[in-house]
């Protein structure tokens, strides 16, 4: 098979994949009742984030040592770049996208892309507001679940309320996953 076959089948199954998971999401996996946090300030946000736990992914299998780093650009476009160490390679991985606010009246509701023109939301449905020192965050899909803090360990009762709420919203936690940062 040639490389221009193999890079039109893969566009193609990715293509597939996206779709299929945005149309066949069941209701009750989706977070349109999850509403985003008010009062969200983008430049108090920016800046590194530690994963402190997630629901398991293919894209982060074997990863460690997670971090999210924002960065405001003079476009007004968010610079992300997300790194992990991968345990298998024993190298850290690195990918970089963007991140931008479609609606300007809910700033807490992002997308972000790491490939192409391919975008997923980015909804901050928790946040410390005084001091931007916790977040959760999620997407369209209740399969996709963070908490981030801005050291790489988080108060454990601040944890187990955000687990709570998490629970409330009807995500699985009992497939939530720490993030070692050792």
């Amino acid at each position: 098979m040639n490389t221009r076959k193999i890079l039109k089948t893969t566009f193609v199954i990715i293509l597939v994949t996206i779709l299929t998971n945005a149309c066949f999401t069941p209701e009750h996996m989706k977070t349109k009742s999850i509403e985003p946090v008010e009062n969200f300030d983008l430049n108090r946000y920016t800046g590194t984030w530690y994963e402190i736990a997630r629901l398991p992914h293919r894209f982060e299998k074997n990863l460690p040592r997670v971090t999210a780093t924002y960065t405001l650009m003079e476009n007004g476009k968010i610079e992300v770049i997300n790194r992990g160490f991968d345990t298998n390679s024993q190298k850290w991985k690195d990918i970089k996208g963007k991140a931008w606010i479609p609606a300007p009246d809910v700033p807490s509701l992002l997308k972000v892309s790491f490939f192409w023109f391919f975008a997923a939301d980015y909804k901050v449905i928790a946040l410390d507001q005084e001091n931007h020192q916790y977040a959760m965050v999620t997407s369209s899909s209740k399969n996709y679940f963070w908490i981030l803090a801005r050291t790489p360990q988080l108060d454990e009762t601040i944890y187990q309320n955000l687990i709570k709420k998490a629970q409330n919203w009807d995500f699985d936690i009992s497939k939530i996953q720490r993030v070692e940062h050792k």
